[in-house]
């Protein structure tokens, strides 16, 4: 997380998160370096329906249509989380992390990565293994790999 933290503060940008999976993970995890308040502005923590639709503003329609560990709804995350935030750059993250799913759920691993900026929202779909914890480590580092990985902010 320093890399994230230094590469934000050398080009002037905030980030905030929209988490579900993760529970706030990369909130917590983004906090522990030093200097992380100049960047990190704050997190939304959905992980449950209700919130995703109340606070995250995502519309039941489109969570009825793709489920909510799906692309268009890690986009949504995304994007309307960097609006309610106020920042230049959201991270969503939206899977499963076990040890079971419903039915018409994505596979225990499966986890789909938003990011948001004022020019693009991008997202992309991993797939990790191992247990729960692990799982959602590995998803909190592909999150911050994926920030760094865009370039139009």
């Amino acid at each position: 997380m320093k890399e994230l933290v230094s590469f934000l503060k050398e080009n002037k940008l905030t980030i905030g998160s929209v988490e579900s999976m993760t529970g706030g993970l990369f909130a917590s995890e983004i906090t522990t370096v030093p200097g992380a308040s100049k960047v990190f502005k704050g997190s939304i923590v959905s992980y449950s329906r209700l919130i995703k639709e109340n606070i995250v503003q995502i519309s039941p329609e489109l969570i009825d249509e793709f489920g909510v560990v799906s692309k268009e709804v890690a986009e949504k995350m995304a994007a309307n989380g960097r609006l309610l935030l106020g920042v230049d750059v959201c991270v969503s993250i939206t899977g499963n992390a076990g040890p079971t799913t419903e039915p018409g759920d994505e596979d225990v691993g499966v986890c789909y990565i938003g990011v948001a900026t004022q020019h693009q929202t991008v997202v992309y779909r991993e797939k990790f293994s191992g247990e729960r914890n692990e799982i959602r480590q590995q998803s909190v580092l592909a999150m911050q790999e994926a920030v760094m990985k865009e370039k139009k902010f």
